[in-house]
């Protein structure tokens, strides 16, 4: 029987084809995206596909939010800091153009080697690196520019200092900005998508997921570690909990699967980057025009229907 995200895309998809071409419109784009959805949809992934992603996820290779920034936009402006207390280098904020567009962009940046990767904490960030996000958040909403948000995270920062700080706070915080802005808002899950860390930054009206990501409450070891007391068992953890692109679809917690190079992003910076951008713009162009008090009231909504089943 088919799920409700096969059915809504199913009903989308047959309105396009009744659909009458005005002035030189062109669906065809569209119909084509919605069939892949379907067709991902239909695909279900098998136990060790799951967990190809996991792996995919997390590859040291995988480009990461600067690979991504440094491709997409034209005049990149980093923004620093929190204003309070410091810099947290495992969030990037900053603005930037896309085809000649400005935008605001927030997003987790894990590192390539020991060093990097101390500086940037894994991309795990404290209470600094979420407050330095809403920052840019209400600087993008007072300038009427769109947000997007690259999330790439195992989770937020769990030690005694982040906690100190007001880690849980912070990411509450992040989500009622979030869901409080006036313009267009855009994440797209890159890599990892870990928990609170991710969803502080993934309350948008479009949230997005490329092919290999993976997006979930708690790691496949954490939720092994719980269940059978063995974080070993992480294979068969993800395999029950399938945090998967397709499944993620199928729950409706994402509205999209941005397609990867047939290897995987990791094989590719710059097609992995054509593919997200092809997917942001066509995102950000949905979304241009519809008033504030629209899209809060559409992003709302959204977001209390998720998890309602009956």
């Amino acid at each position: 029987m088919p799920g409700e995200a096969e059915l809504r895309l199913r009903e989308r998809l047959t309105k396009l084809r009744q659909m009458r071409l005005l002035g030189g419109a062109n669906l065809q784009g569209e119909l084509e995206r919605l069939q892949r959805q379907l067709d991902r949809i239909a695909a279900e992934p098998t136990d060790e596909e799951i967990w190809r992603s996991v792996e995919l996820a997390r590859h040291q290779d995988r480009p990461y939010t600067l690979d991504y920034v440094h491709r997409l936009l034209d005049d990149w402006f980093e923004l620093r800091g929190d204003r309070a207390r410091a810099d947290d280098a495992a969030l990037v904020t900053g603005l930037g153009r896309i085809d000649g567009r400005t935008v605001a962009l927030v997003g987790q940046q894990k590192g390539r080697d020991i060093k990097e990767r101390t500086k940037r904490n894994f991309g795990m960030a404290y209470p600094e690196g979420y407050r330095k996000a809403m920052r840019v958040m209400e600087l993008a909403d007072r300038h009427g520019f769109p947000l997007v948000s690259l999330v790439d995270t195992p989770g937020a920062y769990p030690g005694v200092a982040a906690e100190q700080h007001g880690q849980g706070g912070a990411i509450a915080h992040s989500q009622a900005t979030m869901a409080r802005l006036g313009v267009p808002t855009v994440a797209c899950v890159i890599g990892e998508g870990g928990s609170g860390g991710a969803i502080a930054l993934a309350v948008a009206d479009r949230v997005l997921m490329q092919e290999n990501a993976i997006y979930s409450v708690i790691s496949p070891e954490g939720c092994a570690a719980i269940l059978w007391r063995d974080a070993s068992q992480a294979r068969r953890a993800a395999a029950a909990f399938k945090p998967d692109a397709p499944h993620c679809l199928e729950l409706g917690v994402i509205d999209a699967i941005v397609p990867e190079p047939p290897a995987g992003a990791h094989v590719d910076h710059d097609e992995a980057a054509r593919l997200l951008g092809e997917s942001l713009r066509e995102a950000l162009d949905e979304l241009e025009g519809i008033p504030g008090d629209e899209l809060r009231r559409r992003r709302r909504a959204k977001f209390r229907a998720l998890g309602v089943f009956v």
